[in-house]
């Protein structure tokens, strides 16, 4: 569910009218619901509140810090990948004790500005990052807790870039390798074994592969257990899919009790990332139609959003719904949605069935809130679109449009090619 909805023929975020914001605030533009990224993080974070746990939210997929700033406030921590994302989740807020820091190649100084805020823990790709990160404990003078990324070798059916839980995947240590890993960490003075962690992949629509690859982690949970490590956490990632077209995930209460009734013979707090699934029906991208056109026999519109501003068509081959911001009574054509940018691959969408839009008209591409602004760029020097925060009838800036002069900011000729 979301609150993005027509008011006869215009569409709304809210009480707000989506055309008002865009007339005030150009496009390409980013427009979130406040309502909805709360309702989605408190469904999911109550579906387990029946066990001990912590929802620390994805931030890669969407790092603006107002949008963290939202689940702070709601109890919930941070799923992290880099020193920029542990410096956002602070300046929103974030309880360095409900941080996780993922990812498969943390440098030195990361690890050791996430020792010095003293996160939660570190979730471990590899034996020599747990020499790196004990190395750099030694020398602050502390502890580092460290769970390791167990890869189970299960296939969580979706698409491959995206898939994180295979053999051939380079995240994580293999999970019947894995023991003999924690036994080697236990002699390393200056860790604290604090869990085990396992991400399989992003956007599952089934529960089937999350129970595979819990029912793998229980047995390295007993075999730790019995060695002696006192496992405190497990971290099962996120991964839960949304409807971006006519997929049909599970709801997070459906997926909660699944996890629940495979997990009753683990004693720990459970440590979950969601991201997509809150943020993704959240936020929609506003682009104008610039031209229209035919070649051959294609449609084209041609719109002011392009790749740079939402990657994930031309990246994945990705499906987004895109819709009219005024409504209009226009037959129906196929047509290909296409970008600014200098590339084949810049499209919205293919051959889709899209009322025929004209000139100046407004389009919203929906479920645009995860993974849409965080992979943005300022490919083909163009600046990257403004966010803005819809909260009942009022609306926020939470990020201003980049300008031109943000292009070159850090750049400098050097004194031997200036002009002369």
């Amino acid at each position: 569910m979301h609150d993005f909805h027509y008011e006869g023929r215009d569409l709304w975020c809210e009480e707000v009218p989506i055309r008002d914001i865009a007339d005030q605030m150009g496009t390409p533009l980013y427009i979130y619901s406040h309502r909805t990224l709360r309702n989605h993080f408190r469904v999911f974070d109550d579906a387990f509140s029946r066990i001990p746990h912590m929802t620390c939210f994805s931030v890669k997929s969407n790092s603006n810090i107002a949008i963290l700033r939202i689940f702070i406030r709601e109890g919930g921590g941070a799923d992290i990948v880099s020193g920029g994302e542990l410096y956002r989740a602070l300046q929103a807020g974030a309880d360095p004790q409900k941080v996780v820091y993922s990812g498969v190649g943390k440098k030195v100084e990361e690890i050791e500005d996430a020792l010095a805020s003293n996160i939660l823990m570190f979730n471990v790709e590899s034996f020599q990052e747990l020499e790196v990160i004990n190395a750099c404990a030694a020398r602050m003078k502390q502890k580092a807790g460290i769970a390791l990324r167990v890869n189970p070798d299960v296939d969580p059916e979706t698409h491959p870039y995206i898939s994180t839980g295979l053999k051939e995947n380079k995240f994580g240590v293999n999970v019947e390798k894995s023991l003999e890993t924690y036994l080697k960490a236990t002699k390393l003075k200056f860790l604290d074994i604090k869990g085990i962690s396992c991400h399989i992949g992003s956007q599952l629509t089934k529960t089937s592969p999350f129970i595979d690859a819990l029912d793998r982690l229980k047995k390295l949970y007993g075999r730790l257990q019995d060695a002696g490590l006192n496992i405190r956490y497990l971290d099962l990632g996120g991964g839960l899919g949304i409807t971006y077209n006519d997929e049909t995930p599970p709801h997070p209460s459906e997926y909660a009790d699944a996890i629940i009734r495979a997990s009753r013979e683990i004693s720990c707090t459970f440590i979950f990332e969601p991201g997509r699934v809150i943020v993704g029906n959240a936020g929609i991208l506003v682009a104008k139609v610039l031209y229209t056109k035919a070649n051959e026999d294609k449609n084209f519109i041609i719109v002011d959003a392009g790749m740079n501003d939402l990657l994930r068509p031309s990246l994945y081959k990705s499906y987004h719904h895109i819709q009219e911001v005024r409504k209009t009574q226009r037959k129906e054509i196929v047509a290909y949605v296409v970008g600014p940018i200098c590339e084949s691959g810049d499209y919205l969408a293919k051959e889709r069935s899209l009322p025929r839009f004209e000139r100046d008209d407004l389009m919203a591409v929906m479920s645009a809130g995860a993974y849409g602004f965080t992979m943005a760029s300022n490919y083909n020097s163009r600046p990257r679109a403004a966010e803005v925060l819809v909260a009942g009838d009022k609306w926020h800036i939470i990020r201003k449009r980049e300008e031109y002069g943000d292009l070159i900011r850090g750049e400098k000729i050097p004194n031997m090619i200036e002009r002369k």
